[in-house]
């Protein structure tokens, strides 16, 4: 029954002392956290970190849960203050190589699971490049898959702010994609080229 609870009636019986309802947001975000770190970090044991410390947080900080607050928005927040004190901690950061096989992404076309993969580790490795702002706001945009609203209040910009962002980030990661891509061509093959988005 209470699987089927809302995330914020969830939330709000962990305010209230019912620690085990974490465990349920848990099952339901750990997946999806994840994926957002991955993508963000490239480093599958750093991100395995970040998630439990997110959980550790909303523990710890629940009291300031507010009724009416979407969950999902909320818990957006504490993920960015999480990736940011990450960040000024480990400075420069290393990353490890990072294979895309349990970090599910937009459906790539169905075809040879060999260019799949190519596609998804070329996709990987141009996000990585994008400046850290840059490659936030289209990870929540196109693969946390939140409207535009969601993350300018998570982010704490307007919404025509983040529209202006995703379009600048789409172009820039599509020029790195395309330019990675051709980088391993050098033998005259031909691919179809790859779709990000509008």
């Amino acid at each position: 029954m209470t699987h089927s609870l809302p995330d914020e009636e969830l939330m709000l019986q962990v305010r209230d002392g019912v620690g085990e309802m974490l465990g349920v947001l848990f099952a339901r975000y750990q997946s999806p956290l994840f994926n957002f770190y991955c993508k963000m970090t490239g480093d599958r044991a750093v991100s395995e970190d970040l998630v439990q410390d997110v959980f550790y947080r909303i523990l710890k900080y629940r009291n300031t849960y507010q009724a009416g607050t979407p969950f999902r928005t909320w818990m957006y927040h504490i993920a960015r203050n999480v990736r940011i004190d990450q960040v000024k901690k480990d400075r420069p950061g290393k990353f490890e190589e990072w294979t895309p096989e349990s970090s599910p992404s937009p459906s790539v076309a169905p075809g040879d699971p060999v260019q799949a993969q190519r596609e998804q580790e070329l996709l990987h490795k141009a996000l990585q490049r994008l400046p850290d702002d840059k490659r936030e706001v289209l990870v929540l945009s196109r693969f946390q898959e939140m409207k535009y609203d969601q993350i300018a209040e998570v982010l704490g910009i307007e919404v025509g702010t983040v529209k202006v962002r995703v379009f600048r980030a789409l172009r820039e990661l599509r020029e790195i994609y395309q330019e990675l891509e051709r980088g391993g061509r050098g033998n005259g093959e031909h691919r179809p080229r790859r779709s990000f988005g509008n």
